[in-house]
């Protein structure tokens, strides 16, 4: 992995933006549209309220999250709602969303027509990640009940997840697809994390560590 680091968290935010940014742009000269992966919870929010004001041929980008948790919109735990409310907003209100949610009880109701949408957006030109103190990043989780499948060459590009400690089910994409992607960009703040992805580089292995399947691609970010 390549580590860069930040002396503050808002300066970290704001050059990724940029790059993010940039890398959007490089692709768009070369191909009819981009893909933009994103993760949910508050770390990226930053990055979002930055990149959404970027002059970018938006209506060109196609984005989508790296997982998401069968909830709907409504819900506070949604990560699409966060995609409205902080990204697709401003100038980036043109871009493409890419559902990895739909009305239904259960992901495998209607995870097969949400693996069109994802398929047909791939490969994805920028890719920015997450990872939980616990290794975990998008919804690949130590111990998930399909994790050794999601992590296989062979797997679909999305699969439903269920893991302990997560409270609904989740959608993910999957290990192949997150390491085809152009650019990796992986989000950290704090020691505690700092000392997490030193420690799944440590242990390479992606069943304890899921995070370490996507290590060797990734540019790493952190700040204190």
């Amino acid at each position: 992995m390549k580590l860069v680091e930040y002396p503050d968290r808002d300066l970290m935010m704001m050059a990724l933006a940029d790059r993010i940014a940039s890398e959007l742009a490089a692709a768009l000269r070369v191909a009819d549209h981009a893909t933009l992966a994103v993760p949910g919870g508050t770390t990226p929010g930053p990055v979002f309220d930055t990149l959404c004001a970027v002059d970018l041929e938006w209506q060109r980008v196609r984005v989508m999250l790296t997982d998401e948790r069968w909830v709907p919109e409504s819900s506070a735990r949604s990560n699409t709602r966060l995609l409205r409310e902080r990204l697709l907003v401003d100038k980036a209100a043109a871009a493409t969303l890419v559902p990895l949610y739909a009305d239904a009880p259960a992901p495998e109701d209607r995870l097969a027509e949400l693996a069109e949408g994802v398929e047909a957006a791939l490969p994805i030109s920028v890719l920015v990640l997450g990872m939980g103190a616990d290794m975990h990043t998008a919804s690949l989780f130590p111990g998930a009940d399909r994790l050794p499948e999601a992590l296989s060459d062979s797997a679909p590009a999305l699969m439903a997840m269920r893991a302990p400690g997560a409270p609904e089910p989740r959608v993910t994409l999957t290990a192949p697809v997150l390491r085809g992607a152009l650019h990796v960009h992986l989000v950290i703040t704090g020691a505690e994390k700092r000392a997490a992805v030193n420690q799944a580089e440590k242990l390479n292995d992606p069943l304890k560590a899921p995070v370490a399947t996507i290590l060797k691609y990734a540019t790493v970010h952190w700040a204190e």
